[in-house]
């Protein structure tokens, strides 16, 4: 007699636990939605992760472009308002009027260390073009220094230039015609240097900066004309 093949309810020996095909379906399609569902909590997941990585690196890149920015961003001077009466080699004093004026001016000095000039004066900065002389003169009435350079002088020259300079109360340009590469004026006085890694930069500002001996004391320097080219 041929043997009888088994069924899968007669190879378990309990027919009632056995899953209708109908059963069979609905348990693969609940274990594959279990999978999605897992699949994509792990993409989530990994979502997640990226962002917050991406987040960290972003930060860390800004802020080492923010430490980087601080170390190479060159910073200004600092010096005491006002002058001791020191005596600094090379300095010339002079004596000139102060009226305002709606004219052009022929000024004693080049550049001009004081004299007449227009009633408004020139905004304080950094320009990178020739600035008008009765307007820069108004500033120096105000306590400013105006530090003027050769256009020929080099680009690391005006750099380290650019270092000896306080934030405030001090102009920065060109000039065509100086008797050295660089001059600086404040009113009534004057100093000519070659180079800008000259100490007595330093020495004049700490003396005639904002100084209390100019017609206009403590006047600001700011608020009235903006020459071409400023920075």
């Amino acid at each position: 007699m041929t043997p009888r093949s088994e069924t899968p309810a007669s190879k378990s020996g309990n027919p009632a636990k056995q899953l209708t095909i109908k059963e069979q379906r609905a348990e693969q399609r609940a274990l594959k939605v279990e999978a999605f569902k897992k699949e994509q909590a792990r993409k989530r997941r990994n979502k997640r992760i990226g962002i917050i990585s991406a987040i960290v690196a972003g930060v860390a890149i800004v802020a080492l472009l923010v430490t980087a920015l601080v170390l190479t961003t060159p910073k200004n001077a600092s010096y005491s308002a006002g002058g001791s009466g020191a005596e600094i080699e090379g300095v010339e004093t002079f004596t000139n009027t102060n009226n305002h004026v709606e004219t052009a001016v022929e000024y004693a000095q080049t550049p001009p260390a004081g004299g007449d000039h227009n009633p408004a004066w020139l905004n304080c900065g950094i320009y990178t073009e020739p600035q008008a002389n009765e307007n820069a003169v108004h500033s120096l009435e105000h306590g400013a220094i105006w530090v003027t350079y050769d256009p020929s002088i080099s680009d690391e020259e005006l750099d380290l230039l650019k270092t000896k300079l306080p934030s405030t109360h001090m102009i920065l340009s060109p000039f065509e015609g100086l008797p050295s590469p660089i001059v600086l004026s404040g009113w009534d006085v004057q100093l000519q240097v070659d180079e800008a890694s000259d100490e007595r930069i330093g020495e004049f500002f700490e003396e005639y900066w904002k100084s209390n001996d100019v017609p206009e004391p403590n006047a600001s320097c700011t608020g009235a004309v903006d020459g071409p080219g400023k920075a």
